[in-house]
């Protein structure tokens, strides 16, 4: 069975020598210290690695099933869940007023990743829970915030959110579910949905659907979606859980991963739903739990990046095959580990190399949220708007990749299932689909995210690189070399390839849209280029000032390093590819394919 190991000290590395969050100006970020945030990375990480990933095979042979209109999770599922609740992880960056520990989400970034890595279709059922409840707290008014945040951030009670049906996924115009006005103020709702997550199951008393529908008479297309909470069971006056609601499932979905979390259809037939926010503006508020969401989902293609990548070295160390080139390195063995291959050796560092990157990617990022919540800071919030796409289509893309590169160091044994690993691969492909496909994700960095206030964040973004190169150039020749001069030449490729859309995109839309895969990626390698340099900048002050602790920090240089020389350079590749145009990808016609 595979194992899972927190990597809780190279949290507590960007935590603190990198993102220095005690530093930060943040409200609530002064009382970050080390030992603080020690405590409760520990603590998590004994959950998960404890209790949570050794029911992750569980969840994946078992599934749930659908008895009766009940869905029951796998074996073991409800007990930790209930741990989880009893632990208050649910509820750790949400607000006191609610039940909450009102910590800033960077911890819960950190510690979404820990579970995610432990058992990713357990963690969604309390992780859509939390973007359910966001959702509510932005959007909804006080009354419905009184009567269903207390339980949702306790997870009492659990829940989903409500966007696909069978016909429509991504062009939520074409939606069919119906909300018809009663005159309590209320609305009867009516429709089915599709690929909902936790849509039901036996471990919450009760679940809260926040639902997409068209109230009559609404306007054409996505301009007349509103956003319902549709609870499984109605809520009494006085809190107490009251008849059955006219919501219930169809069927659960038989998927290629994530078999322990149950992803149903909805059924909804005159089912009592409450208004959040505005008719008509539902996307406004469903768009607060799907961009949560999509920073979420780009932290779950590296939680099983990072799982994957420990399992494979674990394997990498022990198993015996063939001898190194260079000479015999297990002289009384009859033949040497595999981890003294060159071509092993390269896998390993591409994984190692993203998945750290990667975590300060996500963790810098929440430290963008946090800005944006708790201070305000419009240029916080548009930043981290630009590089949400990012995140999500990146790190789903990337991570995914690697659990494939892990199974691969098993050979053979990669394929049986009796060693695990394909299940890591199955449940990071759908992190690639669900919300926002990632081929969405890139138009939506490229139509509409580089535009975006005229500019100004792309901008911002840019002269954040250029700055950070500018400061820190010409201290150490080793450093400008291997870090800041490989960061520079993928900075410029990027801004090529954005003066290549501004010129072309007007003219030639196919010419930008061709290249918005390329350049989502291209996008990602400059941020983890830009994270790693700045590793490296910490790992040099490290070992500047003395530590005791010289092996990690000199690995950490080497992997930077590592990514620096052979990831990075990709970004040339990638605009080749988007300066070649649109007119090869769009020369055939439809009936020549």
């Amino acid at each position: 069975m595979p194992s899972y190991t927190p990597p809780t000290k190279d949290m507590q590395f960007i935590l603190h020598d990198v993102l220095n969050v005690t530093g930060s100006d943040i409200p609530g970020y002064d009382e970050l210290e080390a030992d603080f945030t020690s405590a409760i990375l520990e603590e998590a990480g004994k959950l998960t690695s404890g209790v949570l990933a050794p029911l992750n095979v569980v969840g994946d042979t078992e599934g749930c099933r659908l008895e009766n209109g009940v869905v029951y999770t796998p074996t073991g599922f409800k007990e930790a869940f209930e741990q989880v609740k009893e632990g208050g992880w649910p509820g750790l960056d949400m607000p006191e007023e609610f039940g909450g520990q009102n910590m800033p989400y960077v911890i819960g970034t950190a510690v979404g990743e820990m579970f995610s890595s432990a058992n990713m279709a357990f963690t969604m059922y309390h992780g859509l829970t939390h973007g359910a409840a966001s959702a509510i707290l932005a959007h909804a008014s006080q009354e419905l915030k009184d009567i269903f945040l207390p339980k949702m951030v306790s997870c009492e009670w659990t829940g989903t959110m409500n966007l696909t049906e069978p016909h429509c996924g991504t062009d939520l115009g074409l939606m069919r579910t119906k909300a018809a006005p009663q005159d309590d103020g209320s609305f009867k709702i009516s429709g089915q949905k599709i690929f909902i997550s936790a849509g039901e199951h036996d471990m919450a008393e009760n679940i809260i659907h926040l639902v997409l529908a068209k109230i009559e008479g609404a306007p054409e297309g996505i301009k007349g979606v509103s956003l319902f909470i549709v609870p499984k069971i109605l809520v009494n006056d006085d809190g107490s859980l009251g008849e059955r609601n006219g919501a219930s499932v169809g069927s659960i979905e038989e998927k290629m991963g994530i078999h322990g979390n149950s992803t149903c259809v909805m059924n909804y037939d005159d089912a009592v739903g409450y208004l959040v926010g505005e008719e008509h503006k539902g996307m406004r508020a469903m768009f607060t739990m799907m961009n949560e969401a999509r920073v979420g989902v780009g932290m779950q293609g590296l939680s099983q990046a990072e799982v994957a990548y420990q399992n494979a070295l674990i394997y990498a160390k022990d198993r015996l095959q063939g001898r190194d080139v260079t000479g015999v390195k297990n002289p009384d063995g009859p033949a040497d580990p595999l981890i003294v291959h060159p071509d092993i050796r390269r896998s390993l560092m591409d994984q190692k190399s993203f998945a750290e990157g990667g975590r300060a990617f996500c963790l810098w990022a929440a430290t963008m949220i946090d800005a944006a919540h708790r201070s305000d800071d419009k240029d916080a919030d548009g930043l981290v708007s630009l590089l949400t796409p990012i995140i999500k289509g990146f790190l789903t893309d990337q991570g995914y990749d690697m659990t494939i590169k892990a199974q691969q160091i098993y050979g053979g044994h990669g394929y049986i299932e009796e060693w695990g690993m394909s299940q890591f691969t199955r449940d990071a492909r759908i992190a690639m689909i669900y919300e926002g496909a990632n081929g969405v994700q890139a138009l939506d960095l490229v139509g509409r995210k580089l535009a975006q206030d005229g500019g100004k964040h792309v901008m911002a973004f840019f002269e954040l690189v250029k700055s950070f190169i500018k400061e820190n150039a010409g201290q150490d020749d080793a450093y400008d070399a291997e870090f800041l001069e490989p960061l520079k030449a993928a900075s410029k490729d990027l801004q090529a390839a954005g003066m290549y859309f501004m010129q072309q995109g007007m003219t030639n839309p196919n010419n930008a849209l061709s290249g918005s895969y390329d350049f989502m990626h291209m996008f990602g390698h400059v941020c983890i280029g830009l994270m790693w340099a700045r590793m490296g900048k910490a790992a040099r002050a490290a070992l500047a000032g003395g530590t005791s602790d010289t092996e990690f920090y000199e690995t950490k240089l080497a992997t930077g390093r590592y990514y620096m020389a052979r990831q990075l350079p990709a970004t040339a590749l990638h605009l080749t590819r988007i300066q070649s145009g649109g007119d090869t990808v769009m020369a055939l016609e439809a009936a020549n394919f």
